[in-house]
């Protein structure tokens, strides 16, 4: 399946692994790389020395292209670039929009700049500055998200931006690739369907809470940031949704503190990539340390396995998975129901194929 997303990055299929902290580490990134898909490492919860090594790691793995996620309001955000740069990335990804600094570095080195955006402006913004490709992210994806579902939020960027476009927050079937591709997108973006599969290095017993949870499971919270974040809900969000104060603040202080020796950060570091966050929103001191060390709070769940006391980012589409592929069973499989979602599409309505008057755009 041929798009231009294939096309810009080189990849086989138009299928996007995304830059999970904790999550998406080399094997993980190398094994979807390895089925075709765009695999996305992910480095803010990485050292420099230690992304360095894991880029290297990945390449040992690999032939195939993949990406680094990089955290563009870090404070050595430019350092991190200058380290793919010499180990020859092929794609940066940003999980906020990136400057139009970093940008244009990126790009004078022949990097494929591909930031993720979550309203019509910001793709706009990012496009004018040269970025070549958008990932959109709808309200149902995990993490920080927004309010709008991505039914709504994609074709307006669809419509907004000559680049390609990537659709994330929602998918893990072929249903959903063809679904996307009549929007217009060029593919689409998945991180708790690739989180679930053989291949990611997520404890056997946080897997079993995901395939347990059921739709009304995923939940959206600001009680541990500050910011609107989909995860599972748990005893963890319960105590803090409820707790006062001082007590989040203490909580917070503690996982800081964690996160400070684990990342080598100072706290006056720490504080500053906190407030980074805030984007302008009025943010409780304790919120901000939290938001700073949000990280460590994942790595207690994807990391230690202790879903008790760590927080587990989910997409909506966690009700819906039951099973854990490997990367190469689940994007042949996706590709698969798409192939033959097309062709039923074609035969009921009777459409042309895949790139002729009344296929889908950029489909070949």
């Amino acid at each position: 399946m041929d798009t231009p997303l294939t096309r810009l990055v080189g990849v086989r299929h138009p299928i996007v692994q995304t830059g999970m902290g904790w999550v998406a580490g080399p094997r993980l990134v190398s094994a979807a790389a390895n089925a075709g898909a765009l695999g996305i490492l992910a480095s803010a919860t990485m050292t420099p020395d230690r992304l360095r090594e894991a880029i290297r790691e990945v390449r040992s793995r690999t032939d195939a292209p993949f990406g680094v996620n990089l955290r563009a309001d870090a404070g050595d955000a430019a350092d991190r670039v200058e380290i793919m740069l010499a180990e020859g990335v092929r794609v940066a990804s940003f999980a906020l929009a990136p400057s139009r600094e970093l940008i244009a570095r990126l790009k004078e080195a022949g990097v494929v700049v591909v930031p993720s955006v979550g309203a019509r402006r910001h793709a706009e913004k990012v496009a004018a500055w040269g970025a070549d490709a958008v990932i959109v992210q709808g309200g149902e994806g995990g993490g920080h998200t927004g309010e709008v579902a991505t039914s709504v939020l994609l074709p307006q960027v669809v419509d907004a931006v000559d680049i390609p476009v990537v659709a994330a927050g929602g998918f893990f079937d072929g249903r959903g690739l063809v679904a996307a591709l009549a929007y217009g997108a060029a593919g689409v973006a998945m991180g708790t369907r690739f989180l679930l599969t053989s291949d990611s290095t997520v404890p056997d017993a946080v897997k079993a809470r995901y395939l347990a949870a059921t739709a009304r499971d995923v939940t959206v919270t600001r009680a541990v940031d500050g910011l609107p974040h989909r995860m599972l809900r748990t005893d963890l969000v319960d105590t803090l949704e409820r707790s006062g104060r001082i007590r989040v603040l203490a909580h917070a202080i503690g996982k800081a503190a964690g996160f400070r020796r684990l990342s080598g950060l100072t706290w006056r570091q720490l504080v500053r990539d906190g407030l980074a966050l805030k984007h302008g929103k009025e943010l409780s001191w304790s919120q901000v340390l939290l938001a700073a060390n949000t990280p460590m709070l994942l790595k207690s769940a994807m990391v230690d396995g202790r879903t008790d006391l760590g927080v587990m980012a989910a997409g909506q589409v966690a009700g819906l998975i039951d099973d854990l592929p490997s990367c190469a069973e689940l994007v042949e499989r996706i590709v698969k129901e798409a192939e033959e979602v097309l062709e039923g599409l074609v035969g009921q309505a009777g459409l042309k194929g895949p790139g002729g008057r009344g296929g889908l755009r950029g489909v070949r």
